[in-house]
């Protein structure tokens, strides 16, 4: 009878740890959200989504075209994100789902990802990434320069008490799939009076959700 109650629990125990049950599925500190727009779909090419879209999406079904932390307190849910409009800040859910809605009134598709960290190691994140409120958005992408784009924000906030970062820096490309600048990029950087920076080191969106540290949680923000 002992081996068979030992034999049971083993079972509920793996039976467990593969369900996705639905405390593994509820929002934590430190999760990411990734902004994903269905290839194909008009973002404009006079928008950085559109341009950020053409020059990262290298042939996914999905293009994505943003990364965001998430802050849990009870039953709030904070972004903590770097964004043309906001700057690099902290603000309500309610806000961020509001600046992303569509120009058909529909939502994109927002995949939420959890790093392979303790939830402890995850809300030091999420205290980092405070560090950087207030600087304003890089248009310029260029490291160490006192502003922040959303995929650097992250990048430089997922470091461990080494120094280690969780994620990669690869040489940044602003062209699309045919090779071409998008004229966006064209005319940015020459208003800024700068080169495109291109192959210079940095990160993008959707190349950090494919790490491998991560791990998708859930698809939305539903129940």
């Amino acid at each position: 009878m002992k081996r068979v109650l030992i034999l049971f629990s083993a079972v509920l125990t793996v039976i467990a740890a593969g369900c996705g049950c639905a405390s593994d599925r509820a929002l934590r500190s430190g999760d990411l959200v990734f902004v994903q727009i269905p290839e194909g779909y008009d973002l404009e090419d006079d928008s950085m989504a559109g341009a950020i879209g053409a020059s990262t999406a290298d042939g996914q079904a999905l293009m994505t075209i943003h990364v965001a932390i998430l802050e849990v307190e009870r039953d709030s849910v904070w972004i903590i994100d770097a964004t043309i409009k906001h700057g690099t800040d902290r603000y309500p859910l309610d806000t961020f789902l509001r600046d992303f809605t569509l120009k058909d009134g529909s939502l994109p598709h927002f995949e939420i990802k959890r790093a392979d960290v303790s939830a402890a190691q995850a809300r030091e994140f999420v205290e980092n990434a405070k560090r950087y409120l207030g600087q304003p958005y890089d248009v310029h992408f260029l490291p160490d320069n006192g502003a922040m784009y959303c995929s650097e924000l992250v990048y430089n906030a997922y470091v461990t008490e080494d120094g280690t970062h969780l994620f990669s820096e690869y040489p940044m490309n602003f062209r699309d799939a045919s090779g071409q600048m998008p004229l966006y990029w064209t005319q940015l950087f020459a208003l800024l009076g700068q080169d495109v920076p291109q192959d210079v080191p940095g990160t993008n969106p959707q190349r950090m959700s494919s790490e491998p540290v991560l791990r998708s949680v859930r698809a939305g923000f539903g129940k």
